[in-house]
């Protein structure tokens, strides 16, 4: 294992995995519609930025060749379910199409935790599907599914304290729904260990933390860590549809949408019937000693503390 080919480099959790290909040697490949949204990752020695689109089959083969493996963590939490199925199924095909045209057989893919065939939400079938396309693919796959993932620069924690930040309490919709929140630097981590270990090959692993939490606790953490806690309102079902209708009419992404709404009809926790991180012996990070030092008063990510966390690390 040499070179891998990342698609989804430039996100969230493709930083933090680059930067532990970087420290583990492996030299990698990012793909970009924009060499400027891989600012983060142009730095590393290791890392070349390609201008390509990921969703081109031609671009796929052209790009695949001396490459040993690749890791794909392409995905949207938001959209029509024409843009589920895009980026979340007909990727993976062309994908699989064209590993198969060069050869290149190993494949690490982030998917997430409860995906299923008969999830209430299109983000949890068009997952479902995705992983279906890969394994009848007949790749060297290996599957994360992740529970929700926080660090210095997610769209979770970092925006339940800039909302309480701004209102007098929290309207919340799902309140009960229970979470096992796992931090990026651990699934970066675990992305590679998957990639050094042969014997992860078809294998599905569940990237989950060792707390579990209720939605309305990890908004009322959020909110004590940044310094504005807020009281937490729970809404019925029905009002919290109306909610989300609502904020998908707003312009710009929607900080929920009625799709995230039906994901939460269903625990977001460990299954207990297939390998945990613990398989790839990655004790998982706990969640509040991270978020306490990203969290500010402003409910912002603080700069230093973001580089301490990522370059040092919470321990």
């Amino acid at each position: 294992m040499q070179k891998v080919l990342v698609l989804g480099g430039t996100g969230f959790v493709g930083r933090h995995v680059c930067e532990q290909l970087n420290r583990a040697g492996l030299r990698a490949t990012v793909p970009t519609r924009r060499s400027a949204h891989a600012q983060a990752v142009q730095m590393l020695p290791l890392v070349d930025v390609v201008e390509a689109d990921v969703h081109d089959e031609a671009t796929l083969r052209r790009l695949l060749p001396g490459h040993d493996a690749v890791v794909n963590l392409v995905a949207i939490l938001h959209g029509s379910e024409r843009a589920f199925q895009r980026v979340h199924v007909q990727l993976p095909q062309t994908l699989a199409r064209a590993m198969q045209a060069s050869g290149v057989r190993r494949l690490v893919h982030l998917s997430a935790l409860g995906a299923q065939a008969t999830g209430p939400s299109l983000y949890q079938r068009s997952k479902a599907q995705g992983e279906a396309v890969l394994a009848a693919a007949g790749l060297d796959l290996t599957v994360l599914r992740p529970s929700v993932i926080f660090g210095a620069e997610d769209r979770f924690l970092n925006l339940f304290a800039r909302l309480q930040a701004t209102l007098p309490l929290m309207p919340l919709a799902g309140a009960r729904t229970r979470f096992q929140p796992v931090w990026v630097g651990d699934v970066a981590q675990a992305v590679v260990r998957c990639l050094q270990r042969p014997d992860t090959v078809c294998q599905t692993f569940e990237g989950v933390g060792e707390q579990t939490f209720t939605l309305a606790e990890l908004v009322q953490l959020a909110g004590r860590l940044s310094g504005h806690e807020r009281p937490v309102l729970s809404l019925p079902v029905a009002l919290g549809y109306f909610q989300a209708l609502f904020m998908e009419l707003l312009p710009g992404a929607p900080l929920m949408s009625t799709d995230n709404l039906r994901s939460l009809e269903v625990d977001n926790v460990a299954s207990g019937t297939l390998p945990t991180l613990h398989a790839l012996h990655i004790q998982p990070s706990a969640l509040e000693p991270i978020a306490a030092a990203y969290l500010d008063s402003a409910g912002r990510a603080d700069p230093l503390l973001r580089i301490r966390e990522r370059y040092v690390g919470p321990r």
